[in-house]
């Protein structure tokens, strides 16, 4: 159900910013778009209904402001819950994250200051980071007592190895942007002014690529990730074989015949 936050202020944003590409944007900035339970709500209602959209080939996710990405859950909101409520707002914050690492386009994360607990957590679960020079990263659950439940312990040590992942985790430590680029959390850092730019810019180029192909690989990624190389091959194949017959593969061979750029059509 809806609460007064998410009623009074629209706590997440959709827009469509170029042909196949919507932006998804955290809008709590006087809150460093901490994740309340309004927030977290509507951007499950929002993700769930762009998941539907079959013209949709890139999603940008990024945070209102220039002061965070994300700080993570709200904690002055969950000082006031109970265990119940405690355990019911972090698994809706997990149920988050999954639902961005298994959208079915590409996930495009524009960061910009604060990306903190879940907020480096709902980073991670996207395919592709782009952070300012002004980001900062870290998991301080610790710090408070507890330790990340939004697939930090799971994502993480597979991004950046497990050495990386576990001193994050044990010392709840923030971290600049350039050691996180060291280390794999961000794949390009720029001047915060050229995040959405070159999130745009990213996002444009692989849109223009062909859409059945590029959903298909990120559910072969998906669903490879871990298993043993035979599986992992066997699985790819699987979904490699479903683009064959596709009017988009005829289009793309006929368009290098005639050394013409393709029209893709996602069918």
């Amino acid at each position: 159900m809806a609460t007064a936050e998410s009623a009074l202020t629209p706590v997440a944003l959709s827009e469509r910013i170029a042909p196949g590409i919507v932006q998804l944007t955290l809008n709590r900035p006087s809150a460093r778009n901490a994740l309340s339970t309004a927030l977290v709500e509507r951007l499950l209602d929002q993700l769930s209904a762009l998941s539907e959209d079959h013209e949709l080939r890139v999603l940008l996710i990024t945070g209102a402001g220039d002061l965070a990405f994300c700080a993570g859950a709200d904690l002055h909101e969950r000082r006031a819950m109970d265990s119940l409520q405690k355990q019911a707002h972090t698994d809706s914050i997990n149920a988050l994250a999954d639902a961005i690492a298994l959208f079915p386009v590409p996930v495009i994360a524009a960061i910009r200051g604060y990306a903190l607990a879940g907020g480096t957590e709902l980073a991670v679960a996207c395919d592709i980071r782009i952070a300012g020079t002004d980001a900062v990263f870290g998991l301080p659950e610790v710090k408070i007592g507890i330790f990340p439940g939004a697939g930090g312990l799971v994502r993480l040590p597979r991004l950046i190895g497990p050495s990386n992942a576990r001193e994050l985790i044990y010392t709840g430590r923030q971290v600049p942007v350039r050691e996180a680029f060291e280390f794999g959390l961000v794949d390009h850092m720029v001047a915060p002014e050229q995040v959405m730019p070159e999130a745009r810019k990213l996002a444009e180029e692989i849109a223009a690529n062909a859409p059945l192909a590029i959903r298909a690989a990120k559910r072969a990624l998906w669903e490879s990730e871990g298993l043993p190389e035979r599986a992992a091959h066997k699985i790819v194949q699987q979904h490699r074989r479903t683009l064959d017959d596709s009017r988009d593969y005829i289009e793309g061979l006929t368009a290098f015949a005639e050394k013409r750029r393709p029209s893709f059509v996602g069918r």
